[in-house]
């Protein structure tokens, strides 16, 4: 192959020629010359410069054409680039200065998320003039890959390969986290719809959980009083998940059935975590989704207040409920072993459908009619004795040699339900006498409390629903314990350091968003790792099976690169196992070999987060 020029009515051309051999009719040898591409005129293409043609003939011969056109007729064991840089001793770029380069991925799932565009709309019409977008975007990135204080996470601003805010004044991150909480509806709505169209998100069932998150400080918020209504201070001791004396607040999440967080809402720690679920549902979901969808709650959240609010908007439910709080009739048939369909000797269930009368969230009574879904487990019977261990061999001692204890007041509180009603303990004080307790103590009502163990209770609305099937959904709340924990740890979200109520949601929201991020790797992960499964006929990968947080954290964290002489950059750690998981899920191919920036941006462009 070679290139030519040739006159086109009087105007110099080129093209791509190849010599080909062939027979002429009397059977001899010849060459001819066959047309692979017409380049175009000559004049489109010279720069000017001295032998231009002879400069593109000895580009293309090397492997390196002039003219974009010919590349796919090079040949391509030509294409590797040499580089040559020059140091010498005492440069200063003979010191490595790794800069991160995993916000790319980053931005662009935000991107796909339509938050980019959001804030960039709303920054431009309106009179903010410090950098929005780049605030929020560091917000974003620093609890993703390095969590820290709000300035902690403004001076991470410098360890990105680009600096993310352009003009730093570190206070507009408070005023970026005021935009979060005024704009709070419309990120969670965008969100929502993205996912809906761009991965399919489903909102058929909805996970509900309450965590709270503790701050460092003494007392709790004082209560302030607002147009004559007394407003609840925010921060307030309650009753706290990690059994810290602090001030807390109460957090309610909802997520859908892969784990992908929707929306969160904020109460007093002192509230009450079935009193959030009405409150949390108004606020966020009422409005956000008009599909049927069935909510699911653990029972620390059931209520018939918040079952007749599901059931006047068309929504289903699964949840469980406490054996402990049932009637003695439910709780005899919960142990009657009539109806139950034995799985395997570990694991049996029944169910009944059954009419209530019931308050809802006015106090009006009105009648409900739900399915009943009990199993015994022996997985959850062991779990139940391993917890209760040290408490039912108390009991047993002290019924069996009573004199030989000496009973404080908390351990004479946990003895109340096993206490019988018609005899009453006359002393009172620190530490009671256990001689005086032991003619209290109600056989039956032990054996009864053990009798119950292992069983388990749950309430539906889906009364044609498979009980396995009501069973399954329900354990998928389990989902949501896995966020809280990684919100916990990987994106340590607490202590909280901000102090007022816009400024802790606004925080929560962009800890949620992170959650999200590290869900949709993850669930990219799982995807490519399901799909391999299924091509070789193996089980089915469970939505866990990839990466934890920590591990996605780190792995991002060595995705970095170094500037190097002559404006190249070079990736580091692309051959750590973690990392390239990642880059193998998101399909980035970087090819082994130095970059120019322009290739740097390019690479980030073609990532695609969906599909």
């Amino acid at each position: 192959m070679f290139i030519e020029t040739y006159n086109n009515n009087g105007i110099p051309c080129l093209r791509l020629v190849e010599g080909i051999r062939v027979i002429d009719d009397r059977g001899k040898p010849s060459i001819r010359k066959k047309i692979l591409l017409y380049i175009g005129p000559l004049s489109r293409f010279d720069d000017g410069k001295p032998d231009f043609v002879k400069r593109l003939k000895e580009s293309f011969k090397n492997g390196k054409p002039l003219i974009d056109s010919l590349l796919p007729f090079v040949d391509q064991s030509k294409l590797k680039e040499e580089y040559k840089i020059l140091l010498s001793e005492g440069d200063p770029e003979c010191i490595g200065h790794p800069k991160l380069y995993s916000h790319a991925l980053l931005e662009r799932v935000l991107e796909e998320l339509g938050l980019i565009s959001l804030v960039t709309s709303y920054k431009a019409h309106t009179k903010i003039k410090f950098d929005l977008l780049g605030f929020f975007r560091l917000l974003v990135y620093g609890r993703v890959l390095s969590p820290a204080s709000k300035f902690s996470t403004v001076k991470q601003n410098e360890e990105y390969y680009e600096e993310i805010v352009r003009k730093v004044y570190p206070y507009n991150i408070y005023d970026t986290l005021t935009f979060i909480y005024n704009h709070k509806k419309q990120i969670i709505n965008r969100i929502n719809t993205n996912l809906i169209n761009k991965a399919n998100r489903k909102n058929n069932i909805i996970f509900y959980d309450v965590t709270n998150f503790f701050f460092e400080i003494e007392e709790n918020d004082e209560d302030t009083v607002d147009d004559g209504e007394i407003v609840s201070g925010l921060r307030k001791r309650g009753v706290c998940k990690e059994y810290r004396p602090q001030p807390i607040v109460q957090t309610g999440l909802f997520m859908d059935e892969e784990g992908m967080p929707i929306s969160i809402e904020i109460f007093p720690g002192n509230t009450l975590d079935h009193v959030t679920v009405n409150k949390a549902l108004s606020r966020n979901i009422d409005n956000l989704i008009n599909s049927r969808y069935i909510f699911i709650g653990d029972r620390g959240i059931c209520n018939y207040p918040t079952i007749c609010h599901l059931i006047d908007r068309n929504k289903g439910y699964i949840l469980s409920r406490s054996i402990k709080k049932s009637t003695e009739e439910e709780k005899r048939w919960i142990i009657d072993e009539k109806d139950y369909i034995e799985r395997s000797p570990d694991f049996k269930y029944k169910s009944r459908i059954v009419k209530k009368t019931v308050r809802d969230e006015n106090g009006e009574k009105r009648e409900i009619v739900q399915k009943v879904v009990v199993y015994w487990s022996k997985n959850y019977y062991d779990r139940e004795i391993a917890e209760n261990k040290s408490f039912l061999e108390f009991l047993d001692k002290l019924l069996t040699s009573p004199s030989s204890f000496r009973i404080s007041k908390t351990q004479a509180k946990s003895l109340k339900t096993f206490l019988r009603k018609d005899l009453v303990n006359i002393r009172t004080g620190e530490l009671v006498n256990s001689g005086a307790l032991r003619a209290m103590i109600d056989k039956e009502k032990i054996e009864a409390y053990k009798e119950l163990m292992g069983y388990y209770q749950i309430v539906t609305s889906e009364l044609d629903m498979d009980d396995l099937d009501v069973i399954e959904k329900y354990h998928g709340l389990s989902l949501i314990e896995y966020q809280f924990k990684i919100m916990k740890s990987d994106l340590q979200t607490r202590p909280i350091f901000v102090r007022s109520r816009e400024h802790i949601e606004a925080h929560l929201i962009v800890c949620m968003i992170a959650l999200l991020i590290l869900r949709i790797i993850q669930k990219k992960i799982v995807d490519g790792k399901a799909l391999k499964q299924k091509q070789s006929k193996h089980k089915k990968f469970d939505w866990q099976t990839g990466l934890i947080g920590e591990r996605i954290q780190r792995a991002l964290n060595k995705w970095t690169i170094d500037r190097l002489p002559g404006d190249y950059y070079r990736f580091n750690n692309l051959d750590d196992p973690d990392l390239k998981t990642i880059l193998d899920a998101f399909d980035i191919k970087i090819p082994i070999k130095l970059f120019r920036k322009m290739e740097l941006k390019n690479i980030k462009t073609n990532i695609k987060i969906f599909g």
